[in-house]
C-alpha cells in the first residue's frame, strides 16, 4: 500500500537539501509535489488542500537546526501532519462484554471476510465471539461465513430463506447469548451503491440489536468515492468506526487518508492480508511511518511475538552462537518467518527499506529452498556430512528441483557455519570491532544469494 505515495514524497522532499532556511520560495514547488502526490493516491482533493496548506504554514519560516536538513524538519512536519490526519490517537474497539458489532458496508468491500478475522481477533482478546448471518440475499455469503466460524471454533448463526433480517438478527443475538457468546458479530448485505432500502433495513436492525460499535468495512481501494460512503452511511447509521481492507495489496490508499478527515470516524481495524489473522488494530503514528519510509519496527516486533515462540527463538540463538545450526533449524526459521506474511511485507515494517523488492523470484527462491529441505530426511536435516550423491539426487528429485540446486543450497550453509565458527573465538570479536572501525555493521550482513536461496531469507 501507498508505495506511490511514498515515492513522491520522497521526491518532493530532496528538492529542499542544501537550503539553510524553510522560505516560501524553496517551499512552493516542494509542496506543490505533495499535493500532486496527494492527489495521485486518490485523497481527496479538499483533504489534500487543506493538508497541504497546513503544512505550509507549520513550515514558513522555521530556521534549520544544525543537526538537521531542511528536507528533514519538513518530514517531521508532514510526519506530524499525516498522524493528525489520520486520527492522532489509537483507537480501539469499545471494551465491554457482551460487544455487539454491526458491519456495514458496499458489497465487494470485504464483510464477510472481515467478519471472521474480528471473530478471530477478539478470541485473542479473551472472548467469545459469535457471527450472526444477516445478508439475506447471497446465499454464498451465509456459506462463507458458516465456513469461517467452522474453521475458526467460532459461534454461528443463520436463518436460511428468510428475509427478516431485523428478526434475524434479534434472535440470533437471544441464542448467542444463550450460549455463552459475548462478542457478536452482525454481517450484514451490501450494495453496489448506497440505497434507501439498505439503509433503512440496517437502521431497522440496529433497533432491533443495539450495537456498541458501528463498523463501516471500506476496501482502501474505493479512493475518493470512499469519502461519499463513509458521509452517507455516518449520516444515517452514526458510525462509531472504520476498518479498512486490502491494505495489502495494489491500492494508492487514499482512503485511509481521506475517511478520518470528511466523516471524522476514527479508523479502527485495518486487514493487512488474506489470512484470517490478518486483522491489526490501526495505529495512525505507524501508518504515517510507513508512508514517509520510516518502517513499522513496532508491528514487526509485535508480529514477532505472536508468531514466533520465545523459548524457541532463544534455543536457536544460542545454537548459532554455538555454530551448531543445522537444516532442521533452518526449516523451523523459515516457517515462522512464513507465518508472519510475505517477504515483501515484513521488508516494508523495516526501516529504510521500503524501497527494496521483493517480488515472485525472492519468493519462489524461498519455497524452492523449503522444498528441498523437506525432501530430506530428519537425520540428513541434522547431519548434513552424510549428503552423498544417490542422497543428494534423490532430495533433489523429490524437490522437483536439480542436483546443482541442492549443491549450491549446501555449499552456502557450510559457508555460514564456517562464518559462525569464526565468529566464536578472538579472531571473531577482533574482526567485528574492525568491521565496526570501518563504518560496517556485521549483525546486519547476508550470506550471498545464489540457486538453493539461503540469500533469499532475510536476516533473522
Amino acid at each position: 500500500m501507498l508505495e506511490t505515495l511514498t515515492d513522491r514524497l520522497g521526491g518532493a522532499l530532496r528538492n529542499l537539501r542544501g537550503q539553510g532556511k524553510l522560505t516560501e520560495e524553496n517551499m512552493n514547488e516542494s509542496l506543490q509535489e505533495v499535493r500532486k502526490a496527494l492527489l495521485a493516491a486518490d485523497v481527496h482533493f479538499r483533504v489534500a488542500r487543506d493538508f497541504v496548506n497546513r503544512v505550509k504554514e507549520a513550515c514558513m519560516g522555521q530556521e534549520v537546526l544544525k543537526s538537521v536538513t531542511p528536507g528533514q524538519m519538513v518530514v517531521k512536519i508532514i510526519h506530524d501532519e499525516l498522524v493528525r490526519l489520520l486520527g492522532e490517537d489509537t483507537t480501539g474497539l469499545v471494551e465491554k462484554k457482551p460487544l455487539r458489532i454491526l458491519l456495514l458496508g458496499l458489497q465487494g468491500s470485504g464483510k464477510t471476510t472481515l467478519a471472521g478475522k474480528l471473530g478471530v481477533y477478539l478470541r485473542k482478546q479473551g472472548y467469545k465471539p459469535a457471527l450472526i448471518a444477516c445478508d439475506v440475499y447471497r446465499p454464498a455469503a451465509i456459506d462463507q461465513l458458516e465456513t469461517l466460524a467452522r474453521d475458526n471454533d467460532l459461534f454461528f448463526y443463520a436463518e436460511r430463506g428468510r428475509e427478516d433480517v431485523k428478526g434475524i438478527g434479534k434472535r440470533g443475538w437471544n441464542w448467542a447469548k444463550d450460549e455463552g457468546a459475548n462478542a457478536i458479530i452482525f454481517d450484514t448485505a451490501g450494495r453496489l451503491q448506497i440505497d434507501e432500502k439498505l439503509v433503512e433495513e440496517v437502521v431497522q436492525l440496529k433497533e432491533a440489536v443495539q450495537p456498541d460499535e458501528n463498523l463501516l468495512v471500506a476496501d482502501a481501494a474505493l479512493g475518493q468515492e470512499a469519502v461519499n460512503v463513509a458521509r452517507s452511511f455516518h449520516e444515517s447509521i452514526a458510525l462509531t468506526g472504520i476498518a479498512l481492507t486490502k491494505l495489502d495489496g495494489d491500492t494508492r490508499g487514499g482512503a485511509a487518508l481521506s475517511m478520518k478527515a470528511i466523516a471524522q470516524v476514527p479508523i479502527k481495524l485495518m486487514g493487512t492480508g488474506e489470512k484470517v489473522g490478518d486483522l491489526e488494530l490501526f495505529h495512525p503514528d505507524r501508518m504515517a511511518n510507513r508512508i514517509l519510509g520510516m518502517g513499522d519496527v513496532v508491528s514487526l516486533v509485535e508480529k514477532a511475538q505472536d508468531t514466533i515462540d520465545q523459548e524457541d527463538a532463544e534455543r536457536m540463538a544460542q545454537k548459532m552462537q554455538r555454530a551448531e545450526f543445522n537444516f532442521e533449524d533452518f526449516l523451523q526459521q523459515m516457517q515462522a518467518v512464513k507465518k508472519m506474511g510475505s517477504l515483501g511485507g515484513i521488508m516494508k515494517m523495516m526501516p529504510g527499506m521500503n524501497n527494496v523488492e521483493v517480488g515472485d523470484k525472492e519468493e519462489k527462491k524461498m519455497k524452492h529452498t523449503e522444498a528441498l529441505i523437506q525432501s530430506m530426511t530428519v537425520q540428513e536435516r541434522r547431519n548434513p556430512n552424510i549428503l552423498n550423491g544417490s542422497r543428494r539426487t534423490r532430495i533433489a528429485r523429490g524437490a522437483g528441483m536439480q542436483v546443482r540446486d541442492l549443491n549450491a543450497l549446501i555449499k552456502q550453509f557450510q559457508q555460514m557455519k564456517k562464518m559462525m565458527r569464526m565468529m566464536k573465538g578472538s579472531k571473531g570479536k577482533k574482526m567485528m570491532k574492525q568491521m565496526k572501525k570501518q563504518g560496517m555493521d556485521p549483525s546486519g550482513m547476508d550470506m550471498p544469494a545464489g540457486p538453493g536461496g539461503l540469500g533469499g531469507l532475510p536476516r533473522m
